[in-house]
């Protein structure tokens, strides 16, 4: 019986250790007086130690406990430190000193105790902090993963994106004032193509001549029926001058457009290495890749509706940087007249389909015709309509026609006005008008390279960043291995140190320094 309670574990809680103890008085309750001066002489000694590789390793990233002393003067006792005088003692100061340790770490016990602390403390606060290290630099790493995918994917989104806006206007983008410079050289040849357009306009504009007389019980004038694009089918795309006074200017004074393109550089994309981008981990929020370029021309709208013979009209408005383009006077009939009799200057200069005003003046006759048009499509698309189609038995045969000839009018016109109003002729006219317009252009296209950069600074940022975080993360797993490693010879050496005091009895420490 006896000796099977000898043979019985003693289990003891590693939170609990330390009290353990000093309960049954293996050490005394005032044992950090003695630790402190232990601490003072062990940082005293490591001063001045020989250079021994087993040394080396034993001291390596550990704190110094009674079990690591015990190790250095069996070390110690193998060099020439360890030698003796007559007396029997030993004649090296260093082994004088660690033997000294010894003996304030055996006197009371007190190295049970402050073992006991330092597997309270490596298993409750140490061990745990180097793992959420581990475990945040970890998490940073895959953050930054998700983030440099994003950066990547939102640089390729912006440059493409200027590559799509440039492609509207028709640039390839290396140098664009130059290459808006020569687009505005050639939109004088876009306007005549248009005016020569419009001849295939005839059969719709007589068209609509013949069904407004038919209703009206009227002939309609020609000059009352779209008087802009039938003059411009008849005479083309010529001077305001000629529309006004009826008449060809005898001379032509005009003004021309002239775009600053001196020390323009090449629009490339930085790698934002010398970019001062600010703190990558500031609010980055603010930029929004996902939003279209706004080129500003929003104020260029197109109002339909108008009079009840479907007449459309078309307002453009412009809005530059802090100021606004003075056009002149809009009406046609207007009050400037040449210095010169005979001589066109000014807006009278210009070409019809050049000068802002006249230019509206076409869009509304077509954006009215396409109306009218459209209107007719509807009404003859429509089944069982008995109201109309006994309202047209008597009309003229000129009216009379079918839908697909009325859609054939229509796809024509719609041609032509998509034409005049594209992107890229609508920012043309634009910078025609008003050359300070390129700039404007030149550095919102700019900026979306910009925001490119931005990203790529960024992307560039998070892979530094993540390679600073495996760096620390490399560093930290050694770090926690030695812990680890050494909390459990502790363990083993407190539970053999307490054995020995109970005969030999199996002890156990328990709780998480098991699963550490």
């Amino acid at each position: 019986m006896q000796q099977d309670v000898e043979n019985l574990p003693i289990d003891i809680h590693f939170n609990k250790l330390l009290d353990w103890l000093i309960d049954r008085r293996h050490c005394k309750q005032q044992w950090q007086a003695a630790s402190l001066i232990v601490r003072e002489k062990i940082n005293a000694a490591l001063k001045d130690m020989p250079e021994n590789e087993e040394l080396a390793k034993l001291l390596e990233g550990t704190y110094i406990n009674y079990f690591h002393c015990e190790k250095i003067v069996e070390i110690l006792k193998g060099t020439s430190a360890g030698e003796k005088n007559i007396f029997g003692q030993y004649s090296s100061q260093k082994m004088k000193d660690w033997n000294d340790i010894i003996r304030i770490y055996e006197k009371d016990c007190m190295f049970l105790a402050e073992t006991a602390q330092m597997i309270m403390r490596n298993v409750t606060y140490e061990i745990p902090a180097l793992k959420k290290q581990i475990a945040k630099c970890q998490q940073v790493q895959k953050e930054c993963d998700k983030k440099e995918a994003d950066y990547v994917s939102k640089a390729a989104e912006l440059k493409k994106k200027y590559s799509n806006s440039c492609k509207e206007l028709g640039i390839k983008g290396d140098k664009i004032k130059s290459e808006l410079a020569a687009l505005v050289q050639d939109l004088p040849k876009v306007f005549d193509d248009v005016a020569t357009r419009t001849q295939q306009l005839t059969v719709a504009l007589k068209y609509y001549q013949d069904f407004r007389s038919f209703l009206l019980n009227s002939d309609v004038q020609d000059s009352d029926c779209l008087p802009m694009l039938r003059f411009i089918q008849q005479k083309g795309n010529t001077v305001t001058y000629e529309w006004k006074h009826g008449c060809k200017p005898v001379h032509i004074q005009e003004a021309s457009v002239v775009i600053d393109t001196k020390d323009e550089d090449d629009v490339v994309v930085e790698d934002g290495a010398d970019i001062d981008w600010g703190d990558l981990n500031g609010n980055t929020n603010e930029v929004n890749v996902d939003a279209e370029i706004d080129f500003d021309i929003s104020g260029i709208t197109i109002e339909s509706g108008g009079t009840d013979e479907g007449k459309g009209a078309i307002d453009i408005e412009v809005e530059q940087l802090g100021e606004e383009i003075d056009w002149g006077d809009t009406e046609v009939e207007s009050t400037q007249k040449s210095s010169d009799e005979g001589t066109a200057t000014g807006e009278e200069a210009l070409t019809i389909l050049d000068n802002p005003a006249t230019r509206n003046l076409f869009l509304d006759d077509l954006v009215e015709l396409e109306a009218f048009l459209n209107q007719r499509l509807v009404d003859l698309s429509g089944e069982g309509n008995i109201l109309a189609s006994s309202q047209f038995q008597n009309a003229p045969a000129s009216i009379q026609i079918e839908a697909k000839q009325v859609e054939t009018m229509a796809t024509d016109l719609r041609n032509i006005i998509a034409q005049l109003t594209s992107v890229q002729n609508q920012h043309l006219m634009l910078i025609r008008d008003s050359p300070r317009y390129v700039e404007r252009l030149k550095d919102t296209l700019k900026s979306t390279l910009t925001l490119a950069d931005k990203m790529i600074f960024y992307q560039k940022e998070t892979i530094s960043r993540r390679h600073d975080m495996e760096k620390e993360e490399r560093e930290l797993l050694p770090k926690l291995e030695v812990l680890v490693k050494r909390t459990k010879e502790m363990q083993k050496q407190m539970e053999g140190e307490i054995s020995k005091r109970y005969k030999n009895r199996p002890v156990n420490i328990m709780g998480e320094i098991n699963i550490i």
